[in-house]
């Protein structure tokens, strides 16, 4: 099946976003897809603060990015906007680093005042980077997510069912979406 490189954009390694990113590999494990996980907080700060390019872990990133069918962007809301880490990682990795790739756009947060961050300040920065196919995204409520001392998650019935679709959704369109080379 595909690769899909899943990226959480949130800077704490407790994270309901970044258990609810890692509760959905599953499901698109099971699939049958290759996923492979980034916590983008573990990129080091200089790295990503002094914007270089040539840091091992920026160029391990931006390979991720390469070798991926499909992008699962996940994020925690913050002042109606996504992470300032993850804004930080998508300033680095090349204009259209996303080019012929289907990306999901996901986010988690306090109230449903911020549900339009990701239409209005995600899925921009998503489509200016190229992406060839952005399928519906979904916001998640923190208060329907309990993230359990092992690691693991429980999410809402009614949020569950619904990132379901969103995902099986997603791979779907990993099945659908043509390869589309940079033009150069």
């Amino acid at each position: 099946m595909a690769t899909v490189l899943s990226v959480s954009g949130s800077p704490s390694a407790s994270s309901r976003t970044g258990r609810l990113l890692r509760h959905l590999d599953q499901r698109l494990t099971a699939q049958g897809h290759e996923v492979i996980p980034l916590d983008v907080r573990t990129i080091p700060a200089e790295a990503l603060l002094g914007a270089d390019f040539r840091h091992p872990a920026i160029v391990e990133a931006t390979a991720l990015f390469a070798r991926a069918d499909g992008v699962v962007v996940g994020t925690p809301v913050y002042k109606a906007s996504y992470s300032g880490v993850l804004k930080a990682l998508l300033d680095l990795l090349p204009q259209y680093a996303l080019t012929g790739k289907t990306v999901l756009p996901l986010a988690t947060g306090g109230s449903t005042a911020h549900v339009l961050a990701l239409d209005y300040a995600l899925r921009p920065v998503l489509n200016s980077m190229g992406a060839a196919h952005i399928v519906q995204g979904w916001f998640t409520l923190d208060k329907d997510i309990t993230a359990h001392e092992d690691g693991t998650v429980t999410v809402a019935p009614a949020t569950a069912e619904a990132l379901g679709q969103v995902v099986d959704q997603f791979s779907a369109a990993l099945g659908r979406t043509p390869y589309l080379a940079a033009a150069s």
